[in-house]
């Protein structure tokens, strides 16, 4: 009997980047981008605006982690709102047009303010998550996949995290990219899924380096940041 057409290939995750960002020796090396107030307690990182968030983007910043990761994985980290205004970002498969590396000296400067990073000269996938921003935001909560170099919302889901009092843990985020399929989930709970083509919003995404935006005036906390591999 062929049991070919029934076979499924399993992936398999190999853990290749374990930080549990609870001191400051935990982000040596990491690329701040903006202005930010970074502090530990509790075994956490804990990330603040320093400039005061009248000055609008200029407030926003980018916490970049140095290492370069591959096309196909997965991502993790505990998320937790300290107050409520603001947005937070993740992106992923972030590089230099042309396949440059995201720090290329040839590079335009980045310093934190959004429209540098989906419509200059990098290119990446960008979740945005816990937006409570603008008034739209704070009335319907949303997560958004966007796919740049442009300003493309590919894909979109309702946001189940709560106000920041009613919060009493962190929450597990996870990102698997494989191939053309990404998928994001919130505490196990898929909340998109995406297959690019690679011809309407662009070439394909592959490798790249990871970061993390926070939008002012929100207090949050992050830990336990992992990748892992998968083959």
């Amino acid at each position: 009997m062929n049991h070919t057409a029934g076979y499924i290939k399993l992936i398999e995750e190999k853990l290749i980047y374990d930080n549990p960002l609870s001191n400051e020796e935990d982000i040596k090396g990491f690329i701040l981008e903006g202005k930010a107030r970074i502090s530990f307690e509790n075994n956490t990182m804990c990330l603040k605006n320093e400039l005061d968030h009248g000055m609008g983007q200029q407030a926003n910043y980018v916490l970049w982690c140095p290492e370069e990761f591959p096309e196909n994985i997965k991502i993790t980290w505990e998320f937790k709102p300290i107050t409520d205004e603001g947005l937070c970002i993740l992106f992923f498969g972030a590089s230099g047009n042309g396949g440059k590396d995201l720090f290329d000296p040839s590079l335009s400067k980045r310093t934190g303010e959004y429209p540098q990073y989906h419509s200059g000269d990098m290119d990446a996938f960008h979740i945005s998550y816990f937006r409570r921003k603008e008034p739209d935001e704070r009335s319907f909560h949303t997560c958004n996949l966007r796919k740049s170099r442009g300003f493309h919302l590919v894909a979109q889901g309702a946001d189940p995290i709560p106000g920041a009092n009613d919060c009493n843990d962190f929450y597990r985020m996870e990102v698997r990219k494989y191939s053309r399929n990404i998928r994001f989930s919130i505490n196990g709970l898929e909340i998109f899924e995406f297959d690019d083509d690679g011809i309407l919003f662009g070439e394909l995404i592959r490798g790249g380096k990871i970061g993390f935006r926070q939008l002012a005036p929100l207090t949050a906390e992050y830990r336990n940041f992992k990748v892992y591999a998968l083959c």
